[in-house]
């Protein structure tokens, strides 16, 4: 057999590919990640989307190990774990991240955002860029933020008007904007972690709750809390986030290649959370929930709009808030 300067080329170049190749797997990157929701979910079907994109461009590169469920704990613990390096990587929304850095209460405000379109164009602007950077300080990367969903009033009986909320003992994530809120609505808030609340409905603990609808069905709310009355009182923005300890650790081409899987992740995770919002109202209707509608939003939106003025100075000002309910 004739051997050309060809094949004899042809064959050191796959001799050189060989270490690199064994390198590169020997130098995989693992990650824990964690997710607060089932496998079905968007919570977590958006790091299967995230994971697949990154082995397609960087095969071998990365080794996600998702845990779904809130095996690692709520949001709240799951950002504390991300902090002390324990939890690489996990969704968080922002009303959650409010407890390091106060300035995401603006993207909380009640009735701040028209529709999606409205909520994208915030989430776009030098303002979102800010949070991002004080993230950062605290010790978390955000390389993209997320939608999901618009959040409901939900309980065992209707609750159609503001008025029929006097009295009444709401659970709320740990937020002085969410207890304020629902305190003008003469409700009595109590804090508790979303993996409490199916057991405080159940006993009588709260009467009340508000949740995105994909988490009511993630969370098989509605067979303690059929009612939902669709107040859309408060958008729930999120971020994807990593440990910034983590990601420092990163060569610049895995860093770039996680950055864009994230950006392209967020987009697949909005557009997951609609499809699913629409399932998950099918499927609980289908269980026994029932949806109402409200007649007189003005009411509601009146004693929550006062808000916007209580957390004006940890918003960064009104007139902050006026732009981005002006974009």
């Amino acid at each position: 057999m004739t051997v050309t300067r060809r094949s004899l080329l042809a064959g050191f170049t796959a001799t050189l590919a060989l270490p690199a190749i064994t390198g590169r797997a020997a130098a995989q990157t693992p990650l824990v990640v964690a997710s607060v929701l089932g496998d079905d979910k968007p919570e977590t079907l958006v790091w299967n989307h995230i994971r697949d994109l990154v082995e397609a461009e960087m095969p071998g590169a990365f080794t996600f190990n998702i845990v779904p469920n809130a095996a690692l704990g709520g949001e709240k613990e799951v950002v504390e774990g991300m902090r002390l390096g324990s939890i690489q990587a996990s969704l968080s929304t922002l009303s959650n991240l409010t407890a390091w850095v106060p300035e995401c209460i603006l993207f909380d405000l009640p009735f701040l955002f028209r529709d999606d379109a409205h909520l994208a164009a915030a989430l776009r602007s030098a303002t979102a860029g800010r949070l991002k950077e004080q993230l950062q300080r605290e010790g978390l990367i955000a390389p993209a933020f997320i939608d999901y969903g618009a959040r409901h009033l939900l309980a065992p009986r209707p609750l159609l008007e503001p008025g029929a909320m006097n009295g009444k003992r709401i659970r709320v994530i740990q937020s002085r904007l969410h207890a304020e809120l629902w305190q003008r609505l003469g409700a009595l808030p109590i804090a508790l972690p979303i993996t409490e609340s199916y057991n405080a409905l159940s006993t009588g603990h709260v009467d009340a709750m508000d949740l995105t609808i994909s988490a009511y069905a993630g969370f098989r709310l509605n067979e303690v809390a059929p009612h939902v009355t669709l107040t859309g009182h408060i958008r729930a923005v999120g971020a994807v986030i990593f440990a910034d300890s983590f990601w420092q650790e990163l060569d610049p081409q895995r860093r770039d290649v996680l950055q864009r899987a994230t950006e392209a992740g967020a987009e697949h995770f909005n557009a997951l959370v609609r499809q699913d919002e629409r399932r998950s109202m099918d499927v609980t209707k289908a269980a026994g929930a029932h949806f109402h509608t409200i007649a007189d939003r003005p009411a509601w939106e009146a004693p929550a709009r006062e808000l916007w003025t209580l957390f004006a100075e940890q918003a960064g000002g009104l007139e902050r808030i006026e732009e981005i309910a002006g974009i």
